[in-house]
């Protein structure tokens, strides 16, 4: 490990306007808000924007792992490529599967309801085990997924040769040493490496998260307002609403935060690709929006203001404890460049040398583009 990367970090401190928009939406289909300084403020998860970011990730043409309970798909698909017919394909993933995933039931076995909260997050622990009954999303990736199909090849696609134990999490265990022979996440799986793994059966599969990010909340007051509306039946020949209905919205400036840990990176990439990967990362969170009503309430609006820091030492993030108050235009983003701006040099002042500054880039959408950032942090954060 290149001890010139110990505790070097890059530091997102991002101001983002929307109009008219529900970014992330709590159980009942509301804008989510929070408390803060006393005040209400707007928020937007970090699971949901952390999956804003894997889905850009994506549309960059980045291979990424899949985070699934239907794990047998992967391994059948992988066995296949080894020659594997059918029926030994399905076997070999359901074998997987029943090491890792159990469907979990509510209490009268029918299973629990999705909320529509589930639609926009994406939760940043991978499985969690209550009363014995598990809820698990596996984080494999496709190389991952070749590696125990060749296991299984190398013994006649019959898996219980290669997982031999009755235990489930002894299952899980031996599946952990076959894939831990072979870990390439620079290959395809740039987001375990990135969002991090956690899984309870078998922890030698954890990956330590190289991004760390909060909650994103608006740097001012926020209100959630209601909209009202109706739709009209084309085939109807009464006066009148087909149907009628309403949603909340809100709008707002919001303060996005994000580390990139590049020592942990470069660990769980086996420092293979890592300026690519940041290059990627970096890119990705320039073009990450929450998907949620999109189509009746675009939300397309890009920074208005970043500034990175590469430094080594403490995350520093800004609290934003007093909102600020609109300029003499109505605005927010203005004063909230400001108080940001302000936040930021009176932490490097306060701390001296363990700020621990090697760098830093100011993105103000009208002057540097996303693409200088990149070569920016190509030339400071391996340092």
């Amino acid at each position: 490990m290149n001890n010139s990367l110990n505790n070097l970090k890059i530091e997102y401190h991002i101001l983002q306007s929307f109009p008219v928009s529900c970014l992330n939406r709590d159980d009942v289909g509301a804008p989510k808000t929070a408390m803060i300084g006393g005040s209400s403020r707007a928020r937007v998860s970090s699971q949901c924007w952390k999956r804003a970011v894997r889905m850009a990730m994506h549309d960059l043409g980045i291979k990424l792992g899949a985070r699934t309970k239907l794990i047998e798909e992967l391994i059948k698909e992988a066995c296949l490529a080894e020659g594997a017919s059918e029926e030994q394909a399905l076997t070999c993933g359901n074998k997987v599967k029943g090491a890792f995933i159990k469907d979990k039931k509510s209490v009268d076995g029918k299973g629990s309801k999705k909320s529509k909260e589930e639609d926009d997050d994406e939760e940043g622990t991978d499985s969690a085990d209550e009363g014995g009954k598990t809820d698990t999303l596996l984080f494999l990736s496709a190389h991952e997924a070749a590696v125990l199909a060749k296991a299984f090849k190398e013994n006649n696609f019959n898996p219980e040769k290669v997982i031999t134990q009755a235990d489930q999490k002894k299952q899980a265990k031996e599946i952990a040493k076959i894939l831990q022979r072979e870990v390439n996440f620079s290959a395809d799986g740039l987001d375990i490496a990135l969002f991090g793994r956690m899984v309870a059966q078998a922890a030698e599969l954890n990956v330590e998260a190289a991004a760390s990010f909060s909650h994103a909340i608006s740097t001012h007051k926020a209100a959630n307002e209601v909209e009202f509306f109706t739709a009209l039946d084309d085939k109807q020949t009464e006066p009148g609403a087909g149907h009628m209905g309403s949603l909340e919205f809100n709008s707002a400036t919001y303060y996005r935060y994000i580390s990139l840990d590049v020592a942990q990176l470069s660990r769980s990439l086996a420092g293979k690709n890592v300026p690519d990967a940041i290059s990627a990362f970096t890119k990705a969170l320039f073009m990450a929006v929450p998907a949620a009503r999109q189509t009746t309430q675009s939300a397309a609006c890009p920074w208005q203001y970043a500034r990175i820091l590469v430094r080594k030492g403490q995350r520093i993030q800004a609290p934003f404890d007093t909102p600020v108050r609109h300029d003499k235009n109505g605005g927010f983003i203005e004063p909230s460049k400001e108080e940001l701006k302000k936040f930021l040099a009176a932490q490097e002042k306060n701390w001296g040398s363990l700020f621990g500054k090697i760098g830093e880039f100011e993105y103000t959408g009208d002057g540097k583009s996303i693409d200088e950032l990149v070569l920016f942090l190509s030339a400071n954060s391996g340092k």
